[in-house]
């Protein structure tokens, strides 16, 4: 399995060399031909790639799971929504996603989010997180989307982040200021400590998010 794993890495970067197995496991092949006529066959490798990975991750640990599905998306290019979608913003599908080729913040927690959905994590252990990044050389506070893994209620979460690329606690991330949260059960505000359910998730973007898949 462990050679599985640095295959798919391996072949995300090397899209044009590696042979990629060609029958999708966790999404219909009428999927991967709609998916490959709307944005070409080298999308269609990155998708294809992308099953495979659940499939290497199936049967992982929870950290093996996060650590995995992290290091896969934090490889697709970053790039603005107003360059990318000429929109102020959107919130893309992990199909999306992957058919372009590039995506901002809310782009990677999305998709890793749905990823470890579908891996089995249950919803109310992840959370997308709005949050100001800090920037180190000035005070200058950006708005930043991550991901969040908690394994109990009320514990410290597991950040999965597309600027800091390694898995860390989120006490160990003093440059992220959490606004508010949310997952497919609820919304969430945060306090000094911890946060504070407000109700379920109205959010426009997710519910936009949410007709598209």
């Amino acid at each position: 399995m462990k050679k599985t794993i640095i295959t798919v890495v391996l072949a995300f970067s090397l899209l044009t060399s590696i042979s990629i197995a060609t029958i999708p496991k966790n999404f219909s092949q009428k999927k991967l031909d709609e998916f490959t006529q709307k944005y070409g066959k080298e999308a269609s490798k990155r998708l294809l790639l992308w099953d495979d990975l659940i499939e290497a991750a199936k049967n992982k640990k929870i950290l093996y799971k996060l650590k995995m599905v992290n290091d896969f998306f934090n490889q697709i290019r970053y790039e603005r929504d107003i360059t990318h979608w000429g929109k102020v913003d959107y919130w893309a599908s992990p199909f999306e996603f992957l058919g372009t080729g590039a995506g901002d913040c809310e782009d990677y927690a999305i998709a890793k989010y749905f990823t470890l959905r579908q891996l089995g994590i249950e919803d109310k252990k992840l959370r997308i997180v709005y949050v100001k990044l800090l920037n180190r050389n000035s005070k200058y506070e950006q708005a930043h989307m991550v991901l969040t893994y908690y394994h109990k209620p009320n514990a410290t979460p597991i950040v999965l982040d597309n600027v800091n690329k390694k898995l860390k606690l989120a006490t160990k991330r003093p440059d992220l200021k959490p606004i508010y949260s949310f997952n497919a059960g609820g919304l969430w505000r945060a306090k000094n400590k911890g946060s504070q359910r407000v109700g379920e998730n109205n959010l426009k973007s997710w519910k936009d998010l949410m007709t598209r898949i």
